[in-house]
């Protein structure tokens, strides 16, 4: 019979994490939602300790506070720009610690599991270990430690299954043999899945990044929830599946934004698009000999474009966080409205490294969440807003991805900045963005390109700006 208090009680923490979770739908309620997880995940613990006995306080006491010591110096530490790093590499560290977990139990002399115990064990160790590896990849990807782009090695996809087939072999030995032999077996596995995790990864490029990241955390999720099973714990399987799932959701998302095959992405592979005519510049630009203009005159005609502009969109990008200029970009839109223009962030769900990495940046410079609108709803807006400005953003903006076939970002729907009016582009140089792929934005017409550092490109415009009213002030 079960034992309903003890049950209650845990139903009621994961109605608590799932009500926190469910509060993420929208960005003001996030805060607050995270808040509420917080305290579940919390009083989950709590909970565990207090039905467990600790063997050993004081080893226990000492891990908990180096641990605690070392997460917060790192949290403290990293910079907005470290974050999607930082999120890879916490994915990896759940991991292990999964894998640990079911390595433990697995090896635990006189304490029998039963096939579902024995099998979950299996899988959290195995998924464990390859998120673990596989995390430790992208992390160093996104940190410039590795180079990002995709690495294919001869016959990858044989030594893949080959992996599996070890992985599945030295399981199926060690589910027969105690002792040493299972030890052995146990580690050969683990390191059969830190090798597939690795091979995994390393085919999947910068562009794919999002996508990785998200499925890391599902596969995280994953092993914890198969932990959960092996321990018997009801709280972290709960915990460890809804990991999984809201791992599997926004994986399914990002490939959705992309337009890009869930397979397509983890083979590493390009997919073709259909050629669409070239995208021409909006019949409202003023007439120009040939291509964008560039340096002082850019700078000059931007700074009037801006002035005499009634509706803005700014689309900001990964290029804006490494300036650190979303501060800068924050006060632009606020001067703009100041001076009566509307104003509105479009956000593509893949700009930066990883999901929701523009709304962060912009929330922590405090601007207004209910102007940050997504692709879908602010699309339309294009073909009628004066003036776009781009701010550290390439791929996310790249017509070749709806006109060129055959490249990593083909197929992939974009902000259709190309429609504005008048287009300003305050990126550091004309290089393509993650994806390698020129950006054809930078040869139309219509197109301002102020090329240099986004903070000081932005900040000169927002002193125009305040200029610019001074001036007709004193007129006035």
């Amino acid at each position: 019979m079960p034992n309903w208090g003890t049950l209650l009680v845990d139903l009621s923490i994961i109605a608590l994490l799932i009500a926190g979770i469910a509060q993420f739908r929208t960005p003001r309620g996030a805060r607050t939602g995270n808040a509420t997880a917080a305290a579940a995940l919390l009083l989950a613990i709590a909970l565990v300790l207090y039905r467990n006995a600790v063997l050993d306080p004081a080893l226990f006491v000492a891990a908990l506070a180096v641990g605690g010591a070392v997460g917060t110096l790192v949290a403290v530490r990293v910079t907005m720009i470290q974050i999607p790093a930082m999120v890879a590499f916490q994915h990896g560290m759940g991991g292990i610690a999964a894998s640990a977990i079911a390595f433990v139990e697995l090896t635990r002399p006189g304490v029998p599991l039963n096939a579902v115990g024995e099998v979950s064990g299996f899988l959290g160790l195995a998924i464990g270990a390859a998120t673990f590896s596989g995390s430790m990849l992208a992390s160093a990807k996104l940190a410039a430690k590795l180079k990002q782009t995709p690495t294919v090695l001869r016959g990858h996809n044989l030594l893949l299954l080959a992996l599996v087939g070890a992985i599945v072999a030295l399981c199926a030995v060690a589910a027969g043999v105690a002792g040493l032999p299972l030890t052995l077996a146990l580690a050969g596995a683990i390191a059969a899945s830190v090798g597939l995790g690795y091979a995994f990864a390393v085919r999947i490029g910068g562009a794919d990044m999002p996508v990785l990241i998200s499925f890391l955390n599902a596969t995280a999720g994953l092993a914890a929830a198969f932990c959960g099973i092996v321990i018997q714990n009801r709280l972290l399987i709960a915990c460890g599946a809804t990991v999984a799932a809201s791992g599997s959701i926004l994986t399914a998302v990002m490939c959705r934004a992309m337009n890009r095959s869930f397979v397509k992405v983890l083979s590493g592979g390009r997919q073709a698009a259909p050629v669409q005519a070239p995208v021409q510049a909006p019949a409202e630009a003023p007439p120009q000999a040939s291509g964008a203009k560039t340096g002082d005159e850019a700078m000059r005609e931007a700074k009037a474009v801006l002035r005499e502009s009634e509706s803005v969109i700014i689309i900001p990008g990964y290029g804006m966080a490494l300036a650190g200029a979303q501060f800068e970009v924050a006060s632009l839109a606020s001067r703009l409205e100041q001076l009566g223009k509307r104003v509105s962030f479009a956000i593509h769900p893949v700009a930066g490294r990883m999901p929701g990495h523009m709304n962060v940046l912009l929330a922590e410079a405090d601007v207004d969440y209910d102007k940050l609108r997504e692709m879908d709803e602010v699309n339309p807006s294009f073909a009628s807003t004066d003036a776009a400005v781009i701010v550290g953003a390439s791929d996310v903006v790249n017509p070749a991805a709806i006109q060129t076939a055959d490249t990593p970002i083909s197929g992939m729907p974009i902000l259709n900045a190309h429609e504005a009016k008048r287009v300003l582009v305050c990126n550091l140089d004309a290089r393509p963005g993650y994806s390698g792929v020129p950006n054809p934005l930078y040869d139309q017409a219509a197109t301002l390109l102020l090329f240099g550092d986004a903070k000081a490109t932005v900040t000169e415009l927002v002193e125009s700006l305040a200029a610019g009213t001074a001036s007709r002030e004193a007129t006035a």
